[in-house]
């Protein structure tokens, strides 16, 4: 299946995409650009435009924090923190958040309760944990994982987390990502990864056998 990549013309979300910077650092320094932590990661405060669901949403997943059903691939945790920039950017408890992806043949889940797609709702500090596995890729688009932060029964924000092309290079060297002959340089070619100018790329860091990512996302 392909994804196609819209943005929704109804509005444009304020997203302040915060990288693993910490909630008290992001409490301190919302809406202006933070300094990086040490090690290196996505600045803080930094806004980016929402990006469309695509094509293979079918509505909200199963609620689980492991979303892979046994699927092969590389192990990735994926940390979120949901802030409302509105209150201070204060953690958000009780938002709902969807994930939904392809899996390492670049192929999506079919129906709900589908391999790769799931919810979590965030607990006191805003925090949710999902154990997925590295995307591969599809369509000639940059790999990604879609999500979605609902508040509320009346709004929500739609965007997707990238990865850098030297990690991607790196895992589609592993199987089972070699049963295809992988692009050379996955990111290049989209116009939703440029678009993002980087602040919604994940920076993973080696845990185990896998990989761990944490990010911050602040709705308005």
């Amino acid at each position: 299946m392909t994804d196609s990549g819209t943005f929704p013309s109804s509005r444009r979300a304020l997203l302040l995409a915060v990288g693993s910077a910490s909630v008290a650092a992001l409490t301190a320094g919302c809406g202006r650009p933070a300094a990086a932590p040490p090690g290196g990661s996505t600045p803080g405060c930094v806004l980016a435009v929402e990006a469309g669901a695509g094509p293979n949403y079918s509505g909200p997943g199963a609620t689980r924090s492991d979303v892979t059903d046994g699927r092969e691939g590389v192990p990735l945790r994926l940390e979120l923190t949901v802030v409302r920039a509105s209150a201070g950017c204060r953690p958000l408890a009780g938002a709902a958040v969807d994930i939904w992806q392809a899996d390492a043949g670049g192929v999506y889940s079919e129906g709900r309760q589908g391999p790769l797609r799931g919810v979590q709702v965030t607990d006191s500090a805003g925090r949710c944990v999902f154990r997925t596995i590295v995307p591969g890729w599809y369509a000639g688009l940059a790999p990604h994982i879609h999500f979605k932060v609902r508040p509320d029964a009346r709004s929500e924000t739609t965007s997707q987390f990238f990865l850098p092309e030297d990690f991607l290079r790196e895992v589609y060297a592993r199987p089972p990502y070699t049963r295809r002959k992988a692009p050379r340089s996955p990111n290049a070619h989209d116009d939703r990864y440029r678009a993002a100018a980087g602040t919604m790329t994940l920076a993973p860091v080696a845990e185990g056998g896998g990989y761990r990512a944490a990010y911050t996302v602040g709705i308005a």
